[in-house]
């Protein structure tokens, strides 16, 4: 019983950030405030009130459009809350957690987590509506990586070397990006993807990162193939790789990982 109600929790907790996900996606490319300016809607700016801001009730109870001007908004809204309900409910349920005897470690590898994809997930969100890594989250993303490797030092007695390895790696790039790059090139995307890369690396280690790029291009060359099919029975004159010019990487590692991490996650936690 308790296990139920901790997984519908982790579910609801799940629906609440994604509700905040999108806000978060929405106006950090704007530079807006995220945490001390109530949610409005992005076409009258009317501010919301609490119930229009629960999440998946308030979109289904008012048909996806605003109380205040009845503008339709974008279902990927719901979607983003449902999907990472479920992102956190699968997540929890991959540990198997035994509430007796309580397992502490694996409680705070859970909020880890819930932090470290947090960050992910919004990358991911801002990198296919704007085909860039934000650099504010990635730092965000940085500093909680850098109080997960303390406490994997401290408690865990981990060997962190190559953790600072990356470390030092990743401040290398940001600094290469920020002071030398900005003055050289107008795209420096590809030096946001090695960021981006590190910090997966940090997460989740080598392996899975290597297993996520090979998936992530497995991915895309499928994706790349059915769509080349269908505009070619549908003749359509458009070049299929013109999508292609813009392609967000970065959405597509995040998705690749979170997948890869909690299925790594099930098969070391079973039994």
């Amino acid at each position: 019983m308790e296990q139920i109600i901790f997984y519908l929790l982790a579910f609801l907790i799940g629906t609440v950030f994604g509700s905040f996900f999108t806000l978060a996606v929405y106006r950090i490319p704007l530079h807006q405030n995220i945490t001390h300016e109530r949610s409005y809607c992005p076409h009258c700016h009317h501010k919301l009130s609490f119930w229009d801001m629960i999440p998946i009730v308030s979109y289904l109870a008012l048909g996806g459009k605003c109380r205040y001007c009845k503008e339709k908004i974008r279902s990927r809204y719901l979607w983003l809350e449902i999907l990472t309900g479920m992102i956190f409910l699968l997540f929890a349920m991959s540990f198997h957690i035994s509430f007796v005897p309580l397992q502490i470690n694996q409680f705070i590898y859970f909020a880890f987590f819930i932090l470290v994809i947090s960050g992910f997930i919004i990358i991911a969100g801002i990198d296919k509506e704007r085909h860039t890594i934000q650099k504010s989250v990635m730092i965000y993303e940085i500093i909680v990586l850098t109080l997960y490797i303390v406490y994997l030092y401290i408690v865990e007695k981990a060997n962190i070397y190559r953790y600072g390895i990356y470390l030092l790696i990743f401040i290398l790039f940001l600094w290469i990006e920020t002071i030398y790059l900005k003055k050289k090139l107008n795209n420096s995307y590809p030096l946001q993807i090695l960021e981006l890369s590190i910090m997966m690396a940090i997460f989740g280690g080598e392996i899975l990162y290597i297993a996520t790029v090979i998936f992530t291009l497995l991915t895309i060359t499928i994706e790349y193939i059915i769509q080349y099919c269908i505009n070619k029975k549908r003749k359509v004159r458009k070049q299929t790789t013109s999508y292609y010019k813009n392609l967000p990487m970065g959405f597509y590692l995040v998705s690749t990982y979170i997948v890869l991490l909690i299925i790594i996650n099930t098969i070391a936690y079973r039994g």
